[in-house]
């Protein structure tokens, strides 16, 4: 059985995003496949992202920045945005899954020295990682789509 796609966007596809992506697959990559992707990818991810997830522990070796062009047409069961800019723009993915908004400050952008940045960049992947333990616990297939979507929205207040 093929498990449902949960595809992250944002424009640069670079921090938040690639976060989501590692993490998803980490706590509950058993149950989804983990994607991202960006609007106008960066082409990198972003050293405050690699060392965020490798102080959790959690591979980064398979990330890399990505255009939504190259899920268009694949069957996406969520779409989640993290940032504004991309959830303004986010295309419709084929297979009639649900689209929801989760937005998120930019670790990158955040003012401060380095170690600042990181430990703002460590407390968006504890709030992606709950939020994605969240969702494990409350996705089904057999749900409406409607209630789907209203049990996702609501995540985006963790």
């Amino acid at each position: 059985m093929t498990k449902p796609k949960v595809l992250f966007v944002c424009t640069g596809n670079c921090c938040r995003s690639q976060m989501a992506e590692a993490i998803g697959r980490s706590v509950a990559g058993d149950k989804f496949e983990f994607l991202s992707c960006g609007s106008n990818p960066a082409g990198f991810v972003h050293p405050l992202s690699l060392m965020t997830l490798e102080s959790m522990g959690i591979p980064t070796d398979v990330l890399e920045s990505k255009s939504w062009d190259q899920f268009l047409e694949q069957d996406i069961a969520i779409a989640i945005t993290v940032c504004d800019s991309a959830a303004q723009t986010c295309p419709v993915f084929p297979g009639g899954g649900v689209k929801v908004h989760w937005p998120l400050p930019d670790p990158s952008q955040f003012p401060g020295d380095d170690e600042e940045q990181l430990e703002f960049c460590k407390r968006i992947a504890a709030r992606i990682q709950l939020k994605i333990q969240r969702m494990a616990a409350v996705y089904s297939n057999a749900k409406p789509i409607e209630e789907l979507r209203a049990n996702l929205t609501q995540l985006a207040d963790l």
